[in-house]
């Protein structure tokens, strides 16, 4: 916080648990979903330090899906955070003396921590008895639904997974637990989970839809990716006509397949770039090399914005595993400065790529290599130049995110919304 003033210290905190992860005392762990706490839901990867076996009562009592901070000695603004759990983190949340949940380092009290209310719809079930949080759990405070259509990815095995990704073992290791966790979501059970929070979101908190899951190379359901998950697009869309601002997290598809997303009801497109250098892009994404390519899959992004808008198409990358062992920089000035050409080349074009911080999960290859993550400093410096070539190109937070700034920002997998500017109108809200 001292080296780098202009950064805003909640987002220093938070960067640091998304990187490293938080545990949890028993007594801050949920009644799942039996109880008044929202429980994580595990929409998509683990985002966690530590496989589901060796949680220990996390594993049985989830954690809370996320934990929102304010006050303590840094005086923070409401901060909220994804849930990352890692035993063997200095931080821990637990309840002090007065009864009181606060966020402990080193044990050392530095915020008063805030856990989600269980949502009215998390309270209902679908016809068929499955959970709302199993279908089409919320997220980022309740503004965000995660539809993750599709469970798996295609990309499969050593040669073709990507290196920091565990969506394929986050999958099997809930089914080998015997929790609730389907491969392919049934279209009609998406609408059905959407129903019942369109009915008891009466604040309507819900503002977006995510869709997205594993990349396709084949088919599923004998349909390619763009048809595949167009097609929950198309029946959200006509259910729920302009309810939810709606997204879609897919490869980077050919621009007849982007067409159909669009003419499907999507509004954003995400088609994630995941780390700019073209080595390492290489090396950590060699499916996505093989089957499409780097410069193939940057064309289509620039061919994209032409479909959506530039506004519209935000590629996310994943920041940390620039400086993953053994390829990435061993300098945060060359990550830095490779992460700052990625983002000049696509915001000179008026595109607003995001990032998620890397969570080094254990059973990737990156993760086994790299359990610390990346350092602290390289996501302080990145938030510092993001905000500064952002600004040096006349563009603003990107849409479909909610409010920008210190104290309003709900994004929760990384800073980028905390450390922008916050707009004007929603400089006193609370989110």
């Amino acid at each position: 916080m001292g080296r780098f003033p202009h950064v805003p210290k909640e987002a220093v905190i938070k960067e640091d648990l998304l990187r490293g992860g938080l545990a949890f005392d028993d007594s801050a762990l949920t009644d799942n979903e039996d109880g008044d706490v929202k429980p994580k839901s595990y929409f998509i990867f683990s985002f966690d330090h530590r496989t589901l076996p060796e949680l220990g009562s996390a594993a049985l009592r989830r954690p809370p899906e996320e934990i929102v901070l304010t006050g303590g000695p840094y005086e923070l603004r409401r901060t909220v955070v994804s849930v990352r759990v890692n035993p063997g983190s200095p931080y821990r949340v637990k309840t002090d003396d007065d009864g009181r949940m606060r966020l402990y380092l080193d044990d050392r009290p530095i915020a008063d921590v805030g856990l989600p209310p269980m949502p009215d719809y998390y309270r209902h079930t679908l016809p068929n008895g499955k959970s709302v949080m199993e279908v089409a759990p919320t997220i980022q405070w309740g503004y965000l639904i995660y539809l993750t259509a599709y469970r798996l990815c295609q990309y499969f095995g050593a040669t073709e997974e990507c290196q920091y990704c565990d969506i394929n073992h986050n999958y099997r290791q809930h089914k080998a637990a015997g929790r609730p966790y389907t491969a392919v979501k049934p279209t009609d059970e998406i609408l059905e989970a959407l129903a019942i929070i369109d009915k008891y979101d009466t604040a309507r908190t819900s503002k977006a839809y995510t869709l997205t899951g594993g990349s396709i190379t084949r088919k599923v359901d004998g349909l390619a990716e763009a048809d595949f998950y167009g097609r929950y697009a198309q029946a959200i869309e006509e259910r729920f006509p302009g309810r939810w601002i709606g997204k879609v997290v897919a490869q980077a598809l050919p621009r007849a397949d982007v067409q159909r997303f669009k003419d499907y009801g999507i509004q954003i497109y995400h088609p994630n770039y995941e780390v700019w250098d073209k080595k390492l892009f290489e090396l950590h994404c060699p499916g996505k090399e093989r089957y499409v390519g780097r410069e193939e899959w940057h064309r289509r992004i620039l061919d994209s914005a032409e479909v959506f808008g530039p506004r519209n198409v935000i590629p996310n990358f994943v920041a940390g595993i620039e400086m993953a062992a053994p390829h990435g920089f061993t300098s945060v000035d060359e990550a830095i400065d490779s992460t700052a050409e990625g983002l000049q080349y696509f915001m000179s074009r008026g595109i607003t790529p995001r990032f998620t911080t890397w969570c080094p999960e254990p059973t990737t290859p990156l993760g086994k290599s790299n359990p610390q993550g990346a350092p602290l400093e390289y996501h302080v410096r990145l938030l510092q130049t993001y905000r500064a070539v952002m600004e040096a190109n006349g563009l603003t937070s990107p849409p479909g995110y909610g409010p920008p700034g210190p104290g309003n920002a709900v994004f929760s997998v990384s800073s980028f919304m905390d450390s922008l500017p916050a707009e004007p109108e929603k400089a006193t809200s609370a989110g």
